[in-house]
């Protein structure tokens, strides 16, 4: 990675309530020119309203979702979300999609999830000529169906094409994946993609993963014109152990929680990482209800491989010797003013 490394604010979803210190944290990021602001929804807030209200008190940073759940809405619907964001915020929303996994998409939102990668491939498509306008909209896939015909419809639909003219034809659209065929499939149909955790130490793999969806026909990126903003936490303090706390809540959850025993993505890609027996005793002792043992349990090493913790000095090696050198365009961050303020100072000087 080139020392223009770009920074983004990650706001993400909420959990029981909206978080504090939202309007601090946006002056922050806005005066220090972050390049970006994210939101994110998994089955509680949703991603639009709070991005259409964080573009609303800044000029400058691009808004993006981080992500927006497919099976929440249909391709339609997101994409008249999507263009009615990019003219409120003057052209600067980015569309972050992603297919989650079937505990969210069939237990919260009461879709069939097989079949995801054709599922997200069929939905671009969709998306781009609701944005194009090219024509009314007619596209009888597999799985989504404009106009929808059969036994179950009165046979009256017809093609339409979007009352309101998009801003923008080419609005970005980003992939969030984990999976290596889903990354290709990112390479091969978006503009950018969307890691959870991504570690240094597989950026080999994952850049054959890219490398394989540029090299398909109809690839419409290159890698040195592909976004790929990724959050990594960062917790600065003297005991390494202790910052690594603050990381392993957030970890825990996701390798025990955000994700069935039977299907976890997350669980699957430590699991690649190396960590594969530590993942299935953080499942087993979450799902058993022994979420803060399972917490303790996240290796300091597994903490270390996405995250960067403890004094300055190791997280500013760390940066300059490991992350830098990644396929990561942005590093999305969250915390305070002061926090930004730092992260800033460390990455960009």
């Amino acid at each position: 990675m080139a020392e223009d490394l770009k920074l983004g604010l990650v706001l993400g979803y909420w959990f029981a309530g909206p978080p504090a210190g939202v309007p601090e944290m946006l002056a922050a990021a806005e005066d220090l020119g972050f390049d970006s602001i994210w939101s994110a929804e998994a089955y509680g807030s949703d991603c639009f309203t709070p991005l259409a209200w964080y573009g609303s008190q800044t000029t400058t940073a691009k808004l993006g979702t981080a992500v927006c759940q497919m099976s929440a809405r249909t391709p339609v619907a997101t994409a008249m979300s999507a263009l009615t964001l990019d003219h409120l915020s003057g052209g600067r929303f980015q569309l972050g999609l992603g297919a989650s996994g079937p505990q969210v998409v069939e237990g919260w939102y009461g879709q069939p999830y097989p079949r995801p990668l054709e599922r997200t491939r069929e939905y671009i498509e969709i998306v781009r000529r609701v944005l194009a306008r090219e024509e009314p909209l007619e596209f009888q896939g597999k799985h989504f169906q404009h106009p929808r015909f059969g036994d179950d419809t009165t046979g009256l639909g017809k093609p339409l094409k979007s009352i309101t003219h998009p801003r923008r034809a080419d609005l970005p659209i980003l992939l969030g994946a984990e999976g290596p065929k889903n990354v290709a499939l990112a390479a091969e149909i978006a503009d950018g993609w969307l890691p959870i955790f991504l570690s240094p130490s597989l950026d080999v793999h994952y850049r054959e993963c890219l490398a394989e969806g540029f090299a398909r026909p109809g690839a419409r990126r290159t890698l040195e014109t592909f976004e790929i903003p990724n959050l990594v936490n960062i917790v600065v303090g003297d005991d390494v152990e202790a910052c690594a706390d603050v990381v392993r809540m957030f970890l825990g959850f996701y390798i025990g929680g955000m994700g069935a025993k039977e299907v976890n993505f997350h669980a699957n890609l430590f699991a690649r990482m190396g960590y594969g027996d530590a993942v299935e005793e953080i499942q087993d002792l979450f799902l058993a209800g022994r979420k803060d043992e399972a917490i303790k349990r996240v290796p300091l090493a597994l903490v270390e491989d996405v995250a960067m913790v403890g004094p300055l000095d190791k997280v500013r090696e760390e940066l300059d010797e490991k992350w830098r050198k990644t396929a990561m365009t942005t590093l999305l961050v969250n915390g305070g003013p002061d926090h930004l303020r730092m992260v800033k100072e460390l990455v960009q000087g």
